[in-house]
């Protein structure tokens, strides 16, 4: 009976926990993703207006990513991935992270985000809109991407309304 109260606590708490939204510098972390389709490329092609250390890593990729690794904007490794890709990695973002490379990532430290399984999630990635020295992040905690897509449009469309006004009362 008491572990079943625990358990119902914790799972709870796992439900409704809140992540602290933080802005990090990346321009010298190490960044890894796993995965070469659209969802990894959309992800780099963000990541790439804050370092240019990325490297990607899938025996697959999309022409895109591939034109990225071509002309030096990602270390484009095309292979499954293994444990030694992780080195001196500070994050790692993957669709289906396994389970041994999860733990491995724990262990070492590094922040991990497994888009299929939030319970394996140390940061969410979020939408994010940027205009010059505006930097907006949004999430739905990983509950309703297409609320967060909103949001982000709404937002986007305010900063480019909020441009053509009038600034010379300020």
């Amino acid at each position: 009976k008491l572990f079943w109260n625990v358990w119902q606590d914790w799972r709870k708490y796992m439900k409704n926990k809140r992540y602290f939204p933080m802005f990090i510098d990346l321009s010298d972390k190490k960044i890894v993703v796993v995965g070469g389709g659209n969802i990894a490329t959309r992800r780099i092609r963000t990541l790439l207006q804050f370092t240019r250390n990325i490297t990607a890593i899938a025996p697959k990729s999309t022409m895109e990513l591939q034109e990225l690794g071509k002309t030096g904007y990602v270390n484009l490794i095309t292979r499954p991935v293994k444990r030694s890709d992780f080195d001196m990695a500070y994050m790692v973002i993957d669709w289906k992270l396994n389970d041994e490379i999860y733990r491995v990532c724990k262990e070492e430290g590094i922040y991990v985000n497994v888009a299929d399984d939030k319970s394996k999630c140390d940061f969410y990635f979020p939408g994010i809109y940027m205009k010059d020295e505006v930097v907006i992040g949004i999430t739905a905690s990983g509950l309703d991407h297409s609320r967060a897509k909103k949001v982000r449009l709404a937002i986007q469309e305010a900063m480019e309304a909020s441009d053509g006004e009038d600034r010379s009362a300020e």
